[in-house]
């Protein structure tokens, strides 16, 4: 996806997210605020964007989002159970009615067998109770994982809200 098409992507988001009166939170590990840098680069987008909370370190997403250190050990910080207690957190520590949480290996070190370079967990959450988790695998070189799970994020935020 381009730069132009993300932009596109970004501004659906925006208008999907007007449509209902709602406002998005971020959380984000791999993808470093890129998800909050789309959106907030869409003209207008303070009417429907919160804030963005990047969260890079496990004392980052315990600290500013609540995320368990129970969770962390058990599960480490690429894990599903690990991007929803990031949504909800930024769920509870927003003004957001809808958050979305990101956290994965962009490489190109740090995989393991089982959490290979690539691998992404994507968590949306909102207010009214609708939610989704996902692992996804991307190809290629580090700005490549991250900029899929930035498209794969607001994808999402779409969904969830069309959902609701």
């Amino acid at each position: 996806m381009t730069d132009i098409e993300l932009d596109a992507l970004a501004q659906r988001v925006g208008r999907t997210l007007a449509a209902h009166g709602w406002r998005l939170a971020t959380a984000e590990s791999c993808t470093g605020g890129w998800v909050a840098e789309a959106v907030t680069a869409i003209s207008g987008s303070s009417a429907w964007f919160d804030r963005g909370f990047v969260t890079y370190s496990n004392e980052a997403k315990m600290d500013m989002l609540g995320v368990s250190a129970r969770t962390l050990g058990e599960h480490g910080a690429v894990s599903e159970a690990t991007v929803v207690e990031m949504a909800a957190g930024a769920l509870s520590r927003s003004l957001a009615d809808v958050a979305v949480a990101v956290s994965g290996v962009a490489g190109p070190s740090g995989g393991t067998a089982a959490k290979p370079v690539g691998m992404v967990c994507l968590a949306w959450a909102a207010r009214d109770g609708v939610s989704r988790v996902l692992t996804a695998h991307f190809d290629g070189e580090r700005e490549a994982v991250r900029r899929q799970a930035v498209i794969h994020a607001l994808e999402g935020v779409i969904a969830v809200t069309a959902e609701a």
